[in-house]
């Protein structure tokens, strides 16, 4: 799935707003122990941000490159502004930023993702925030993962990922390198346990 399929008054699919975890198996080294946060899914496929992956890239960086704050006046940024959360979304595009965030912030672009959480993907919400005006709760996301008609479905029929009803605490939580167990928590999974059955599968 594209980002054109990514619209305001697009039905959701039973993946819209779940995770999906994946199996200690996962073959495709772009997922391993990935946590993805499903936006959009469909007949035309499926698409969305994993949540757990550290970016080298800083918001401040993001500004620069933008041109939207001149390099000399970085160091006057408000400080949640110089430490907005700045996330790897994903292997496609992994050059377009995208933010997720609580929907006190809106824009005529903003797309409801789910009933609290809009995606936002319009340089609008990147000024919003270099101002200090950002979301409640935010991230910066680069790039994202995508899979065609039928894809995921396949991929989870085959166990290649787990799925689970999303917690919003998680998506925007931080301290990401403790994210996939706790993700595998919310399903009451050990990750020990895990990997000793995928072991003898």
């Amino acid at each position: 799935m594209t980002l054109t399929t990514l619209t305001k008054d697009r039905e959701r699919g039973f993946l819209d707003g779940q995770f999906v975890i994946a199996m200690p198996g996962m073959a495709d080294s772009n997922f391993a122990r990935a946590v993805v946060y499903i936006c959009a899914h469909s007949p035309a496929g499926a698409m969305g941000f994993i949540i757990n992956r550290h970016q080298a890239v800083t918001f401040p960086d993001v500004l620069s490159h933008l041109e939207i704050v001149p390099g000399e006046e970085l160091i006057m940024l408000p400080r949640e502004a110089r430490d907005f959360p700045v996330q790897n979304g994903g292997p496609v595009e992994s050059g377009r930023g995208f933010v997720l965030h609580t929907d006190d912030y809106l824009s005529d672009s903003s797309i409801p993702v789910s009933d609290d959480i809009s995606l936002t993907a319009t340089l609008d919400i990147v000024r919003a925030i270099s101002d200090g005006h950002a979301p409640h709760r935010a991230v910066m996301l680069l790039g994202y993962a995508g899979w065609g008609p039928g894809q995921l479905e396949q991929e989870i029929s085959n166990n290649g990922w787990l799925n689970c009803t999303a917690a919003d605490e998680l998506i925007f939580d931080r301290s990401l390198d403790d994210k996939y167990d706790r993700a595998l928590a919310l399903m009451g999974i050990n990750p020990a346990m895990l990997s000793m059955e995928a072991g003898h599968a």
